[in-house]
This record gives C-alpha cells, structure tokens and sequence, in this order.
C-alpha cells in the first residue's frame, strides 16, 4: 500500500473507531491530505471502509498467529489469543460493528482462507486442552468459540465503560473465560 493511502486507511480507522458516521472530509483532515487526494485513493465511503476492514482484519490475523507462536504450551496460547483479541477489539471496536451492517459482513476477498487458518489453529488448541483434561468436555469446541468470542466484547464493553479497571481487565477476562470452560488449574499459564 502506497504512504499516502496507508495514512488515510490509519485516519479512516482512528475516526470511525470514535464515530462510525463521521464524515469523509474528517478522515482527510485527520490523514492531513485534501478531500480530493482521499478520493484519489478510494472512490467512495464503501471503498475505503472495506480497506480498514481488511487492514483492522490483517492486524488481527497477525497477532492472533503472534499469539500461538508464543508459547509451545496450549493454554498459555489460549490465553495469549485471548489478550490479543482483547488488545485487536479494543483498538478496532468498531470493526464489529462494520460486522453488523450488511455491505461489510463478509470478509474482503482472498481472507477467508486467513482467517480460517487462525480460527483452525485455534480449535486445534482446544481439541489439544479437551484432549489432555484440561478444558470440559461437556462442551463443544463449537461453542466455546462462542464463549471465547463473547468474552472479548464482554471484555471490550468492560473496558469501554470505566467501571472496570483497565490494570485488571485481561486477568478478569483470563479468569471469567477460563472458568467458564472447566479450566481449574491455571498454573503454567500467564497472568497479567
């Protein structure tokens, strides 16, 4: 991506992550380029919301891939993707919400394939930890995507809202999604 249309993607992102609705004139200023330079890169709103969409996903991608190489052992990975769902959510909160709308659901073109590696990987992690006693296995892996899913909005929504401290944040969530799954002992595992 050329300097000029990576610093409007980086605009675009830090803008609508605090309003979903500003306009494209707000993007520019913040990119420090005309309205005319932005659309010299991307043709209309639609265009360049798909470019952070697939730049917010990329960033993801590769710290969730950071996550799993940090450890050798399942449950430190495990946790470490939760922290990096967590850190991706709360920078990107309103990549969600672009999930939301219908122009923005699907994936851009050629990620699927990405994203279903990570996701592959992660529930190869938990088949390993269901395996070995250390996750139930009253539930499905299926679900306790869903699970692992909800805490990061759980937790971003926590973090969002001042009530929780932002120092206790990821061991709450560490905590409340561990439980949640059978996890007794943790030992082995990073707290932070």
């Amino acid at each position: 991506m050329e300097a000029t249309e990576q610093k409007i993607v980086n605009a675009a992102i830090e803008v609508f992550n605090t309003d979903l609705s500003a306009n494209l004139e707000l993007v520019a200023e913040q990119a420090g380029v005309t309205r005319r330079t932005l659309h010299r890169y991307f043709k209309d709103r639609t265009q360049l919301m798909d470019a952070c969409q697939t730049e917010m996903q990329y960033k993801c991608r590769t710290a969730m891939m950071a996550a799993i190489n940090t450890s050798t052992d399942p449950l430190v990975q495990l946790e470490n993707m939760l922290y990096a769902g967590i850190d991706c959510g709360s920078k990107y909160a309103f990549l969600d919400k672009l999930q939301q709308h219908p122009p923005y659901r699907q994936m851009p073109d050629g990620d699927e394939g990405e994203f279903d590696a990570v996701k592959k990987h992660w529930f190869a992690i938990v088949g390993k930890l269901q395996k070995a006693g250390i996750i139930s296995t009253e539930l499905t892996p299926a679900w306790i995507f869903v699970l692992f899913g909800g805490m990061v909005t759980t937790t971003i929504n926590a973090l969002n809202s001042g009530n929780v401290a932002r120092n206790d944040i990821k061991h709450f969530a560490w905590f409340s999604f561990s439980r949640s799954v059978g996890i007794q002992v943790i030992a082995g595992a990073q707290s932070s």
